[in-house]
């Protein structure tokens, strides 16, 4: 079964990636950080319980403060979604998203040089 998250979703997936689990009031309050404005915490708690029930979390109830954790693994799930986004916005090809990718957003040198030992490895393949 292929879950596609929402954009909304996703955001929550990110942190809980990032922190592993979290209950919904930490959730809410990374996510009032990263949008820069007050996020409803009743708009996080719903949000968080259709994942739940749509399989994308799963949600320890066991004590008063209900923990949630991804149920999404992080790579498989960018995976997918940057296929899916290849396929229908760029006609399956992959240089298509990326040559705009790294003119159009700034790369640190790290994150260059690890592209270019990745195009390495692929030329010697």
């Amino acid at each position: 079964m292929s879950l596609k998250p929402t954009e909304s979703e996703l955001e929550i997936l990110q942190i809980l990636w990032q922190k592993n689990s979290c209950t919904v009031r930490e959730v809410n309050e990374e996510l009032s950080k990263l949008k820069q404005t007050e996020i409803g915490y009743t708009t996080t708690l719903k949000l968080m319980q259709l994942m739940h029930e749509k399989g994308l979390v799963e949600r320890d109830a066991s004590n008063r403060t209900h923990v949630y954790k991804a149920l999404l693994n992080q790579k498989k799930t960018q995976k997918s979604l940057v296929n899916k986004l290849i396929d229908t916005a760029f006609n399956g090809s992959a240089s298509q998203l990326v040559m705009p990718a790294l003119s159009d957003h700034k790369s640190s040198p790290e994150e260059l040089e690890a592209i270019k030992k990745y195009l390495d490895q692929l030329n010697q393949k």
